[in-house]
């Protein structure tokens, strides 16, 4: 299954601790995913990626890996994963792994020998002595935390932790590092995944430990921020790894910038084939994610044509396991739920790139009905609820920060049916199911022939059959307050894809009404001179 850079991919997210469970712990297992693994055929797509599955103690949800090369108990076992590619690929699915490779667990046994005094495993960490009676340097941390703590019974020796204080970084100055990551990387490719989704993947290599420049967002981040190390790091890992078995990359790459994107993913490809960027998603904040103002669709749309028109290919998705649900931040709560998730997935099919689904957006899922901070599981809003109390940010504030902006509104269970528990769990669910699931959920979706589900299949279908919608240019045609038309080119052809990105209805102008063959839209009727609240249309110049 030769996956490397096809163009054709459509990639769906499964998050598999809220997928699907298969006895009743509460929690979504490898087992359950195999169950849903026709539905997903069904969809139209055709590689997965599975959040992490590693053995670990679940600091961050399985971000802090313990053992590369175990899989979690409560995922299953490692003949359960081998039973999920073969059955994946039967059905034309390839699987894309998590590769973590920033940090390890503290209870990796490579930290757990640190601490017990080994040498050689000391330098696979980042452990300075403290300067001045403090911490070795003022740099900030991800999650809101200090990111230096004490290693072992030291008194004055602390290692780097740029995210949770359970989740050391890697020392990547070490070589025998990068040695220990191409066979982890092997030994997963050899069992018959096809790629990684690589985590924050830009900031492996710490130039210097100096202090930063002190600022709003990561006071330090200029000292690891796509540093020529990192560029060494994944050239090393492409060239002697994922080549060997034409396999597919793409990182996650925070606070990357358009000439940095492009230097980790440029033509030859020689690093990543794509990249995570994150500028579209910040149309809804004031800088930081945490403090929410309603999203402004012109930002989102001048975004994407900025990316879209100055990078060779894009990863398009407006979803994932660190976001709220899209359709949350900007329709809901007007009422339009079921045509903004229809927009979104015919812009999603549309835009230049390769199409991310994350799971539960194929039906409209929403943020997550939390009432108290108890509800929340995810480590980063505690320790940033902390940090704002610190503050002096009323408890009212806090939450309303936290409700709005917690990761787990997109880890919430994924709605099968209105059976209880939304038929994720018989047991007690990991964490709540939203309360919606009884009008939002995959059986109900099914039976409804102009419903989101089977729009995106629609979608799906036209974006993997169509060589316009695959390799054509993308030429932007209008962005305004409310409407974002663009063109996608090849050849002859001309497709000219318009949204509404308003609950509003809005005229059009007059030279996009006069476009005579409709492809796809989200609305079965209407009239070429207005488009309806979210309502999306493809067309095409002729029908010849």
């Amino acid at each position: 299954m030769p996956h490397h850079f096809r163009k054709d991919m459509v990639i769906y997210q499964i998050y598999p601790r809220s997928f699907q469970d298969s006895n009743g712990d509460g929690l979504g297992d490898i087992p359950g995913i195999i169950s849903r693994l026709d539905y997903l055929q069904q969809l139209g797509i055709d590689t997965i990626w599975l959040s992490p599955v590693y053995k670990s103690p679940d600091a961050d949800n399985g971000y802090d890996i313990a053992d590369y090369k175990a899989i979690h108990p409560a995922f299953g076992t490692m003949k359960d994963f081998d039973n999920l590619v073969a059955q994946a690929r039967v059905r034309g699915i390839g699987i894309v792994m998590d590769l973590v490779i920033n940090h390890t667990s503290d209870e990796h046994e490579w930290f757990q020998k640190a601490l017990a005094g080994d040498e050689k495993y000391r330098d696979y960490y980042i452990i300075r002595k403290g300067k001045d009676g403090g911490l070795p340097n003022n740099w900030g941390n991800f999650f809101a935390m200090c990111p230096w703590s004490k290693f072992g019974n030291s008194q004055d020796e602390y290692y780097l932790h740029l995210f949770a204080e359970k989740q050391p970084d890697l020392n990547w100055h070490n070589p025998a590092v990068l040695e220990e990551v191409k066979d982890i990387m092997r030994f997963w490719l050899q069992k018959g995944v096809v790629g990684f989704r690589c985590d924050v993947i830009n900031i492996l290599y710490k130039n210097t430990l100096a202090d930063g420049k002190k600022q709003l967002a990561l006071t330090g981040k200029e000292h690891y921020l796509s540093t020529p190390g990192c560029h060494e790091i994944l050239k090393t890992l492409r060239k002697e790894v994922l080549d060997e078995f034409n396999a597919f990359a793409v990182g996650e790459t925070v606070f990357v910038t358009l000439d940095q994107a492009k230097d980790l993913c440029h033509e030859d490809r020689a690093e990543l084939d794509m990249v995570f960027s994150f500028e579209h998603m910040g149309c809804d904040d004031l800088g930081l994610k945490w403090f929410k103002t309603r999203l402004s669709p012109k930002k989102l749309m001048k975004s994407l044509v900025k990316w879209q028109t100055s990078l060779d290919w894009n990863t398009n998705y407006f979803e994932n396991h660190d976001q709220p649900r899209f359709i949350s931040r900007f329709a809901d709560s007007d009422g339009f739920r079921r045509e903004a998730s229809t927009m979104m997935a015919g812009l999603t099919m549309t835009l230049r790139g390769t199409p991310f689904i994350h799971e539960g957006q194929e039906i409209g899922m929403t943020n997550g009905n939390f009432r108290c901070l108890k509800q929340i599981q995810d480590i980063e809003s505690h320790t940033v609820n902390e940090m704002a109390k610190h503050l002096g940010i009323p408890a009212k504030m806090r939450w309303n920060m936290i409700r709005r902006g917690t990761r787990d509104n997109g880890r919430m269970p994924m709605q099968w049916s209105d059976e209880k528990n939304a038929g994720f769990t018989t047991g007690k669910p990991w964490l709540k199911v939203n309360g919606d699931y009884k009008q939002v959920n995959v059986a109900r979706e099914q039976q409804d022939p102009n419903g989101v589900l089977n729009f995106w299949k629609k979608m799906i279908a036209l974006r993997k059959t169509d060589e316009v919608l695959i390799d054509g240019d993308f030429v932007p045609v209008l962005v305004s307050n409310n409407i974002f038309a663009f063109e996608r080119v090849l050849g002859e052809r001309r497709l000219l894809s318009m949204c509404n990105m308003t609950g509003k209805a809005v005229k059009l102008p007059k030279h996009l009404q006069m476009w005579p063959t409709k492809l796809a839209g989200n609305y079965p009727t209407g009239t070429a001179e207005y488009l309806q609240p979210f309502e999306f249309r493809l067309m095409e110049e002729s029908g010849e």
